[in-house]
């Protein structure tokens, strides 16, 4: 069973950077703030859900589990906020 759980993670995790790599390139790459900020709120929101799912079974308790849940929440609402921020101030023309 622990080496299923294994797999399970290094699939999940493998995937996660796969996405944070993807929403890089789309950093790096496309032409203008918007579409940046499409490609990286994406990728990277999905990207740590899935290290996230992948760390999951290998927390030792419970409470490792829900800090880990509790830090994935908080990335998600301040990837959130910081992209509406940056998105405001680039159709201000600001940026």
């Amino acid at each position: 069973m622990r080496t299923v759980l294994d797999i399970v993670s290094i699939v999940l995790i493998c995937g996660g950077v796969f996405f944070f790599l993807a929403g890089a390139i789309g950093l790096l790459r496309f032409p203008d703030t918007m579409t940046r900020l499409h490609a990286l709120t994406k990728a990277d929101n999905l990207g740590i859900g899935l290290v996230v799912f992948g760390l999951l079974p290998q927390m030792d308790s419970v409470l490792s589990g829900l800090k880990l849940l509790v830090v994935w929440v908080l990335l998600l609402w301040s990837s959130a906020t910081v992209s509406q921020l940056i998105a405001r101030a680039a159709r201000r023309g600001t940026s």
